[in-house]
């Protein structure tokens, strides 16, 4: 009895001491990996499927900042309490890992497929669910709770916008722009849409034109004639949403999730896997570090993890002793009532979405125009410990997420010192995401940006693991300056004219927001209010790179593509009509290749060199690539086994001369 007594003691002491963390890990699946494939040296990989069930508390400090943590519901220890979905990919044999736990946040519930040379190098990746408002099939998910006022369920105002690439008759409510069949939408409190207000304008600047209500219906058409089968989570639109159109809708919405839950549930399944000494972890004692690394959403994602203070588990230890920031320069809206994490804050789409507001900056800076002070990096100084960064950009996020206000002041005037734990790398000309088809845009008329950073970033990522690692210093940043006179006004950046490819030195601008009185924007945090004062005399300065004679950008990393170019590349491109003409497209640039003769190029009037003025030929062409490729190497800015593919590449573009 005695026994049984002092059993149940420990569990009650262990559960108490514990308290916010990994309580239970159940494996759904284990499989080896592509078939039993060998990679390297670190051998067969094994695949393992599971949810991890955690709990946290809401009094903890590490937890108390989550928005509606005090309204969610409890379990008998009054805990909050959560189920993640997870993924591990792990060497069949421990022994052969480098012992690096490599977390890759999934966007969007996706996850990103492994690297195939990472593995071999014996990574140990992780991907865990921590966007509560995915739904679909083969996405990572996580349970949270909807958080309620006295039992009772939770209202308020929200917005949201459409807009589609081809006529639609539906859209799910409260998704945003981006995405929007992957995410649950919150549910109107009516059916009747006198209680909302659905509005349509061309540009974001243009005054709304309302949309009769006998127009539209909170509605699902995709089966059935306008007005179509009643829905609380679909608006339906007679004659279909148009492309050219962005349409706002205004609508009372209940049931809040409280998203911010997924900050915690990364830290502490990471915090699970490198330190837990339970028989449910498969990876005891093998995980020395942890780098994350999160891609566009998911890189805003981090900014906000380590600014929200996540980057250190209820024990104080580290979580990641490095990160990637990739392609994504702002902070996320999970830590909002009504939170929606899937992007906004465009040009284009969704001008008024938060996320953009300042600290802008890694290091601790004062923002004169927003009052506001501080940095990315302030939890992390408090805490005591400071991950190793790495901050890589294409160029879409200086025209598109204001990516200057990351190195410069708010006025555009100086640069900005950056911490001795960073790392920023811009890919010169790339756009967001790279283009590998040939196809032209609907939206814009023009060649996606087939210019690819990937090559350059496995390389850094390679340099981040042996920082975290090793000690080994990567390579110093590259990235346009003032000082440097590679960074400039969008107006003065050298653009040279070119036939039928429309330029206006369109970029996002940004003023100082007000978000209401409920909303903390240094936080990101709160309840926003759907209807933001914008100060029209605080605007910040935003600054772009620079570009050459070709009109190719200058003073970033430039990739193997660029320094030996076949065209320009372009990280923005426009809108073309019937689409909102002459906007920014959201996240597409452009590739404008160069004529093959000089005959070619005057009958064009290009001015931009030809190929074969250029190279002479396609075995000097080649002979370059070679020797940019072998240098590239040289500086760790590229891997001998890519450089390899790129060169075979270039030896069968003999079409091109």
């Amino acid at each position: 009895m005695k026994k049984a007594l002092s059993f149940f003691f420990l569990l009650f002491l262990w559960v108490s001491v514990s308290e916010a963390k990994i309580i239970r890990i159940v494996i759904d699946k284990t499989e080896l990996y592509a078939n039993g494939r060998q990679f390297g040296n670190a051998g067969q990989y094994q695949r393992l499927t599971g949810r991890a069930f955690g709990e946290v508390n809401p009094a903890d400090v590490h937890n108390s900042i989550i928005q509606d943590i005090a309204l969610a519901p409890r379990n008998a220890r009054g805990m909050v309490e959560y189920e993640m979905e997870f993924i591990l990919l792990k060497p069949a044999d421990l022994n052969k890992s480098n012992h690096l736990l490599f977390y890759n946040v999934p966007n969007r519930g996706n996850a990103f497929p492994a690297d195939t040379s990472l593995l071999k190098r014996g990574y140990i990746y992780l991907w865990g669910g921590w966007q509560g408002d995915i739904f679909g099939d083969n996405k990572l998910k996580i349970k949270v709770p909807v958080a309620t006022q006295d039992g009772k369920e939770i209202i308020g105002s929200l917005h949201t916008e459409f807009i589609v690439s081809e006529t639609q008759p539906t859209q799910n409510l409260s998704a945003g722009a981006f995405s929007a069949q992957f995410h649950k939408p919150y549910e109107t409190v009516s059916l009747d849409n006198s209680t909302a207000t659905l509005t349509k304008r061309i540009h974001a600047a243009d005054e709304p034109i309302k949309v009769p209500n006998t127009d539209w219906a909170f509605a699902d058409c995709t089966q059935e004639v306008f007005p179509g089968k009643p829905s609380t989570t679909q608006i339906s639109l007679k004659g279909g949403f148009d492309p050219n159109y962005i349409y706002e809708l205004n609508y009372t919405a209940k049931n809040p999730l409280v998203l911010g839950l997924g900050f915690a549930a990364t830290r502490d399944i990471v915090s699970f896997f490198r330190h837990a000494q339970t028989p449910d972890n498969v990876l005891a004692n093998q995980a020395s570090a942890a780098i994350g690394v999160g891609v566009s959403q998911c890189g805003n994602f981090l900014r906000s993890f380590l600014h929200l203070g996540f980057n250190v588990d209820e024990e104080n230890k580290p979580v990641f002793e490095g990160l990637n920031v990739h392609i994504g320069p702002r902070r996320i809206t999970l830590n909002v009532r009504f939170g929606r994490p899937g992007g906004g804050g465009m040009q284009h789409e969704e001008i008024l979405f938060p996320g953009n507001e300042a600290p802008f900056t890694w290091s601790n800076t004062y923002d004169p125009l927003s009052e506001i002070e501080g940095g990315i990096l302030d939890a992390c100084q408090k805490q005591g410990f400071m991950p190793k960064i790495m901050h890589t950009l294409s160029s879409t996020e200086y025209w598109q997420s204001r990516m200057s206000l990351r190195t410069t002041d708010v006025y555009g005037t100086k640069d900005l010192v950056i911490p001795e734990n960073v790392r920023i790398y811009l890919f010169s000309s790339t756009q967001h995401t790279p283009a590998f088809s040939p196809n032209i845009n609907k939206i814009t008329g023009f060649q996606g940006n087939s210019n690819s950073y990937v090559d350059s970033w496995r390389a850094l990522q390679v340099a981040l693991e042996e920082w975290v690692l090793t000690g080994r210093k990567p390579p110093e940043s590259i990235y346009p300056t003032i000082k440097g006179k590679t960074l400039a006004k969008s107006t003065a950046i050298g653009w040279q004219p070119m036939n039928n490819v429309p330029f206006k030195g369109l970029v996002n601008e940004l003023q100082v927001r007000d978000f209401g009185p409920h909303f903390d924007e240094k936080m990101m945090s709160g309840i926003i209010s759907e209807s933001p004062v914008i100060k029209k005399d605080k605007a910040y300065t935003i600054l772009v790179p620079k570009v050459d004679a070709d009109n190719n950008e200058k003073g970033g990393l430039a990739t193997l593509t660029l320094q030996v170019p076949i065209g320009t590349y372009t990280g923005w491109s426009l809108r073309k009509a019937g689409y909102g003409e002459g906007d920014l497209a959201v996240l597409e640039g452009m590739f404008i290749p160069f004529a093959r003769t000089k005959a070619e190029r005057l009958a064009n009037n290009d001015n931009r060199l030809s190929l074969e003025e250029r190279y002479k030929s396609h075995n000097n062409y080649v002979k370059l690539v070679k020797k940019v490729a072998k240098k590239m190497i040289k500086l760790r800015l590229l891997l001998p086994e890519d450089a390899e593919r790129e060169i075979k590449k270039a030896e069968n573009l003999t079409t091109l001369f």
